[in-house]
């Protein structure tokens, strides 16, 4: 038996968290009858999602995509230029995990493993996320240093977590991020007075950004898939 909200993970549907609300909303029906929250079910069940019979995975797919600037992660958006699904255009139904802004680009993972998502999105797990980011004026130690320690974002009135942060040339620093704030690099540089003039993601835990290039994706298997789950805390349910 599994609860309704981690089978409808399972299935793909989305996380969690997102399954939680479509429960709540009443759009999960099992056997017939309204889902309820934290209710057990298995896969005999006739569990349906906005009337769509849901069924767990055959098989799970894991895609590392080098997002171009001006692709807006979302999956239906009319006023979006291009959205992530039409960008990537795979024939299974993969949902993303973690936004980059339409002005950002690099790498950002897309999965039907909605209990992966859950995992790698769940803020005090710590996944790193690393960034290469170009700003408008020359960094200094100064600066270095108050982005490591932590910058209090007034308009969220959240000090972030430290974290580190190494420059790499005149205008340009690494950093490594444990959480995942809205625009968080960039209200810190902008907190700071600093402005981004470009930021690119380069690694989500252990999957690099190398050598893809930008528009493409591959899909992860083998050692580096296995890792990934592993660091997720969620060895052996790869496959």
């Amino acid at each position: 038996m599994t609860r309704l909200n981690k089978y409808l993970a399972e299935c793909g549907v989305c996380s969690r968290r997102e399954a939680d609300k479509l429960i709540d909303q009443g759009r999960v029906e099992v056997n017939g009858h309204k889902g309820v929250s934290g209710m057990q079910v298995c896969e005999s069940d006739c569990v349906t999602v906005n009337g769509s019979l849901v069924k767990p995975l055959a098989s799970k797919v894991v895609l590392a995509y080098n997002k171009p600037v001006g692709v807006t992660c979302t999956e239906k958006d009319k006023h979006a230029e291009k959205t992530i699904v039409e960008a990537v255009k795979y024939p299974v139904r993969l949902t993303y995990a973690g936004r980059l802004d339409k002005d950002s680009d690099g790498l950002i993972l897309l999965t039907n493993d909605g209990e992966l998502i859950q995992r790698m999105m769940r803020g005090e797990n710590r996944h790193e996320k690393e960034y290469v980011v170009k700003v408008d004026r020359e960094i200094t130690d100064a600066f270095l240093g108050k982005m490591s320690q932590g910058v209090y974002l007034k308009e969220l009135n959240q000090t972030t977590r430290s974290c580190a942060v190494e420059g790499v040339g005149k205008y340009t620093f690494r950093i490594i991020l444990t959480q995942g704030l809205n625009r968080q690099i960039r209200r810190m540089c902008e907190s700071l007075g600093y402005k981004v003039k470009a930021l690119t993601r380069i690694r989500v835990v252990n999957i690099e950004l190398a050598g893809l290039k930008s528009g493409a994706y591959r899909e992860l298997k083998g050692e580096e898939l296995a890792a990934l789950y592993h660091l997720c805390g969620m060895s052996g349910k790869y496959q």
